[in-house]
């Protein structure tokens, strides 16, 4: 049977203000309550889900976080992620009292490879070094680490950088995701989204230095026109089905809804032999940018 699983939106605080921040025009709407989310663990379980990612806002400074992880445990979901910026999991006996309550993947977002840079992109000082020591934490721990970083203006030229600093971090995995033009990011647009053809070389980089190293390294969000002799590690051939419970209610298929609504294809796109499985470009990008650097690789 093909793995699913539930991406479960628990709310909206954050205690980063990232400047490319995709949920920060919900952040009016606050947090799940506690009974909320565990509706959405019991519908999910009972619709075959097998997986669970908790995320946010920042799922960490929740007061019931352990709470709802030893509740998805008890619905024996097999895998129990947090999506996290990591700050509060610089505290190693906090990363052992999640591990023990069922967590066994950790999704820790860093996008800078020194304090300087992700530091001026999540807007709190001392940012970078809480989540790098949350992230050697997990690694002391034995826990599976999968990092999340996205891609702006400010930071592409030095992925290769930050892939060397995971390579050092000894992270199972490593992925870049370009940027996604809503919310913090929409008001940020000319400051923060780079020109995609111009980012591709350096996310080819960072990804070879995984792939050197034998970590696990993949792109998000990039067509796959942009990564010749890459394609391999575009995320689309790995993302698992998936459903999204949110303040929205629930995306059952949240792949359809990410082709149809959130994505963008171009009629050229029909002579790529990467048609079928890539999904183009966040819309966003391409009705300001156009879509020039969109050329189909010819079957």
């Amino acid at each position: 049977m093909e793995f699913k699983r539930v991406d479960i939106k628990t709310g909206y605080v954050c205690n980063n203000n990232c400047l490319f921040c995709v949920q920060a025009h919900n952040k009016k709407y606050g947090n799940r309550s506690t009974t909320e989310i565990i509706k959405y663990l019991k519908g999910a379980k009972n619709n075959n889900c097998a997986g669970v990612v908790f995320t946010g806002g920042e799922v960490t400074i929740r007061n019931d976080l352990l709470e709802l992880i030893k509740y998805a445990k008890k619905l024996k979901f097999k895998r129990i992620q947090l999506q996290t910026n990591a700050r509060i999991l610089s505290s190693k006996k906090l990363c052992e009292k999640l591990i023990a309550a069922g967590v066994n993947e950790f999704s820790p977002a860093l996008h800078g490879h020194t304090a300087k840079l992700h530091d001026s992109l999540t807007r709190v000082k001392g940012s970078f070094n809480q989540t790098v020591k949350a992230i050697k934490n997990l690694r002391e721990l034995n826990q599976y680490i999968l990092t999340n970083s996205v891609v702006v203006k400010p930071n592409y030229k030095y992925l290769p950088e930050l892939a060397n600093l995971f390579v050092k971090l000894k992270v199972n995995q490593f992925q870049f995701a370009f940027m996604h033009a809503i919310g913090n990011a929409r008001d940020n647009f000319d400051e923060m989204m780079p020109k995609i053809s111009l980012a591709a070389p350096y996310i080819k980089k960072g990804l070879q230095i995984g792939i050197d190293n034998n970590i696990n390294a993949m792109a998000e969000a990039m067509p796959f026109c942009t990564m010749k002799r890459y394609e391999k590690y575009c995320s689309e051939f790995y993302i698992p089905k998936t459903e999204v419970r949110s303040i929205n209610g629930c995306d059952l298929k949240h792949e359809k809804t990410r082709k149809e609504n959130n994505k963008l294809k171009f009629p050229k796109c029909k002579q790529c032999k990467y048609d079928n499985i890539c999904e183009g470009p966040w819309k966003e990008y391409p009705e300001k940018k156009g879509n020039q650097e969109f050329q189909p690789i010819l079957k």
